[in-house]
């Protein structure tokens, strides 16, 4: 297993993201986008004792018990910001617990793998090797990253219109425009920045030209 350049460290924030093998498109049905955001959801818990292919299988009742428990119990990692794109994805994250970003995106894209081959019947590797995670380490960064995740839609042209990404549920854009966030996106640690998110909006869309500025912020945001 390659050794990983940076250690993962507990109560620290990292960028992480990867892609599928040659660039193809694996997040791109309305079934694939929904199972990706609910293993997102669901493996960001610590210790938790089933997988999400059994938790799948369960009665509607029995799915609502175990969640409801589940959603009492520790994180391992807080989701910050996402974006899921149609051959790559980036996240936003803090760790909670020691190898809690490790194992976090472990169960993720082991999970979806084994459903997306199955799914298309296809064999082997989906994503083109270990994840790439880059240490957060600036308030500057931190917001550069974060917006740099929640344009990434509109930069890729997955999206066209910046008025899109309100509606784009791949994205935790929205949810930091909503009172009422989905519970798997944590937007305190952004949002402590901006008085409200008429600012945080304005700061995405039009406080710089992103395309203009990429280069000067991409050291902050790419791994070499």
């Amino acid at each position: 297993m390659p050794i990983r350049k940076i250690l993962l460290v507990t109560n620290e924030i990292y960028h992480v993201y990867n892609r599928s093998i040659v660039q193809q498109p694996i997040f791109d049905s309305k079934k694939e986008c929904s199972r990706i955001l609910n293993l997102i959801d669901f493996y960001r818990f610590k210790d938790n004792p089933l997988k999400f292919s059994h938790f799948d299988r369960l009665e509607k009742e029995e799915k609502e018990k175990y969640l409801n428990s589940l959603y009492q119990s520790q994180e391992q990692v807080k989701i910050l910001s996402f974006s899921v794109m149609p051959n790559h994805y980036h996240l936003l994250l803090e760790q909670s617990w020691d190898l809690g970003i490790t194992n976090f995106i472990r169960f993720v894209q082991d999970s979806y793998a084994k459903y997306f081959n199955l799914k298309t019947k296809r064999n082997g590797p989906l994503f083109i090797g270990p994840f790439k995670a880059v240490r957060v380490e600036s308030e500057e960064q931190l917001l550069h990253v974060s917006r740099y995740i929640h344009l990434n839609p509109l930069t890729s042209y997955v999206l066209k219109k910046p008025e899109e990404l309100r509606n784009y549920k791949l994205n935790s854009y929205s949810d930091y425009l909503s009172n009422q966030p989905r519970p798997f996106v944590e937007t305190n640690v952004i949002m402590n920045f901006f008085k409200n998110s008429k600012d945080f909006e304005s700061f995405v869309l039009n406080q710089l030209d992103y395309q203009r500025n990429l280069e000067k912020i991409k050291h902050l945001l790419i791994e070499d």
